[in-house]
C-alpha cells in the first residue's frame, strides 16, 4: 500500500486543499418522514431536530383543532376550512390532502426559499397522501417510511393517545391499512419498535445521504 508521500504525488496541491462542503450543489436535500397516524412520526421528527439543528422544518397548515401541547406556528398553522380552500385556489401548497376528514397541506413558498434558493436541507413530516404528492414534484427527495412493529402495536398506540372517538379511531385504522401498502414507494423503511433505535436509523440515513458522492458537484 502506498504511503502518504507516494499518495500525495498523485494529488495536486489544489486538490489537497479541496473543501468537500463547498461542492454541495445550491439545491439542498429534501427528507420526508411519513407513515400511518400513530406510528410516532411527530416524536421522531422532534428528536431528529435535536440531533440535526441545521435542518429546516416546514410547518404544515391543518384545519383540525389543536391537540394538547401543540403550538401554533411550531407544530402546525391551524386554519379554518375556508382559509385552507382559499390557499388551494391560490396554489400555495406543494401538497395537500384530506386526512381523516381534515385538510392538511405544506406551503410551497418555504420549499422554494429554503431548498432551492438557499440550498438548505429540509425535513418534512407528512401523511402518506402528502408524501406521494411531494414525490411527484421532488422525485430526488429522500423518503423514509415509519412503520409500526405490529398492527396491534399501532392500534394500541392510537387508543392510548385518547384524542378521538371510536368512529374517528376506526377511520384512522382503516386508512392505515391502505397507507402501509405504499411503503414500497419509499427509499427507506424504519420500524419504530423502539424510539431510540428508530432515531438512530434515521440519523444514519441523513448522514449517509449527506455523504453521497452523487449529491456533490462533479
Amino acid at each position: 500500500m502506498a504511503d502518504d508521500k507516494e499518495l500525495s504525488s498523485f494529488i495536486s496541491e489544489r486538490d489537497m486543499q479541496y473543501t468537500i462542503l463547498d461542492t454541495r450543489p445550491d439545491r439542498g436535500l429534501l427528507f420526508v418522514i411519513s407513515g400511518p397516524s400513530g406510528v410516532g412520526k411527530g416524536t421522531l421528527r422532534k428528536k431528529v431536530f435535536n440531533v440535526f439543528p441545521d435542518l429546516k422544518y416546514s410547518v404544515s397548515a391543518n384545519t383540525r383543532p389543536p391537540r394538547k401541547g401543540e403550538i401554533e406556528g411550531k407544530d402546525y398553522y391551524f386554519v379554518t376550512v375556508d382559509e385552507f380552500k382559499k390557499m388551494i385556489k391560490e396554489n400555495k401548497f406543494v401538497e395537500w390532502a384530506i386526512v381523516h376528514g381534515d385538510y392538511k397541506g405544506t406551503p410551497i413558498q418555504f420549499l422554494i426559499d429554503e431548498l432551492l434558493k438557499k440550498g438548505r436541507d429540509i425535513l418534512l413530516e407528512l401523511d402518506v397522501q402528502g408524501a406521494m404528492q411531494v414525490k411527484e414534484k421532488f422525485p430526488d427527495g429522500i423518503f423514509i417510511f415509519i412503520a409500526p412493529p405490529t398492527w396491534k402495536d399501532l392500534e394500541d398506540r392510537l387508543r392510548k393517545r385518547n384524542t378521538e372517538g371510536e368512529s374517528a379511531l376506526e377511520k384512522r385504522l382503516k386508512d392505515a391499512r391502505i397507507e402501509i401498502k405504499y411503503k414500497k414507494n419509499y427509499n427507506y423503511l424504519v420500524v419504530n419498535d423502539n424510539i431510540k433505535t428508530a432515531l438512530k436509523k434515521i440519523e444514519s440515513i441523513i448522514i449517509a445521504e449527506r455523504c453521497k458522492i452523487a449529491n456533490y458537484k462533479k
